[in-house]
């Protein structure tokens, strides 16, 4: 029997958003086994390539687009962005978000814990997607790609954001030098870290921290989902698979795309 997994995961702000298909993918409805048993989408796992297409395939028809037009990147936890709407012939290029205003493409970001956050501005026509780990965010990855999609037509006072499931503030466990790499950029950083009882060890509200640096861009609609992948076996998560010694993990897929027009 199939395990039974969290359903993928809307967001009311993207849902209700006239001309805009999404998903926050979750591990239901893949066709890969064993520790990436689900929905594995990460082409730079060690599963079985013909399971991760068709993952893709399944994926990318769960917004409404073929698998010709799921575009993913090289994700090197940069603040680099990409235009999707011209496509690549080869290797899909290094970056870590992707801007999009043409519609039937679907662009997306793979995460294991890391924060996906998905943009879109309606009223230009202009869709968003950056992979947003600690790295990623600290070094601009969310400015980025807003300032990618304000350059296309939108405006920051439009554009609804939304970090969908990630490492949760209960889970991401650090030690005490981390918060340096915040500290040293703004002291007020260290609203995002609180010590984790009986230890010496703090523990990172990367949520909450994503969605400050959203608000530092300009924009104001803003929400995170609320899951935890690595307390949700529902997602496939870094963390979890590193506590348990296993070899690899499984990337949840994260999405959205300007639907055709009828």
């Amino acid at each position: 029997m199939a395990a039974i997994f969290t359903p993928h995961v809307t967001a009311a702000a993207l849902a209700t958003a006239p001309g805009i298909r999404h998903a926050f993918l979750s591990r239901a409805g893949g066709v890969s086994t064993g520790i990436y048993a689900g929905l594995n989408c990460g082409l730079g796992s060690d599963d079985d390539p013909s399971h991760v297409r068709e993952n893709r395939n399944r994926a990318a028809s769960a917004v409404g687009a073929g698998p010709e037009q799921l575009r993913t990147l090289y994700q090197v936890h940069s603040a680099r962005v990409i235009d999707a709407g011209t496509p690549w012939k080869d290797d899909p290029p290094q970056a870590d978000a992707l801007v999009c205003d043409r519609p039937g493409i679907a662009i997306g970001v793979l995460a294991a814990d890391c924060a996906p956050v998905l943009l879109a501005d309606t009223e230009a026509g202009v869709v968003g997607a950056a992979h947003s780990g600690w790295r990623g965010a600290r070094d601009g990855v969310v400015e980025s790609v807003v300032a990618a999609m304000c350059a296309r037509g939108a405006e920051t006072a439009r554009i609804v954001a939304v970090v969908g499931p990630c490492i949760g503030p209960e889970s991401y466990e650090v030690g005490p030098e981390f918060p340096g790499h915040f500290l040293d950029q703004d002291a007020a950083n260290t609203r995002f870290f609180r010590d984790k009882p009986g230890t010496d060890r703090l523990l990172f509200d990367l949520p909450a921290y994503v969605l400050s640096r959203l608000a530092d861009a300009g924009v104001e609609q803003t929400s995170w989902t609320g899951q935890d992948t690595c307390a949700d076996e529902g997602f496939f998560s870094y963390r979890r698979s590193c506590h348990r010694s296993e070899p690899d993990y499984g990337r949840n897929l994260s999405l959205i795309t300007l639907a055709d027009p009828d």
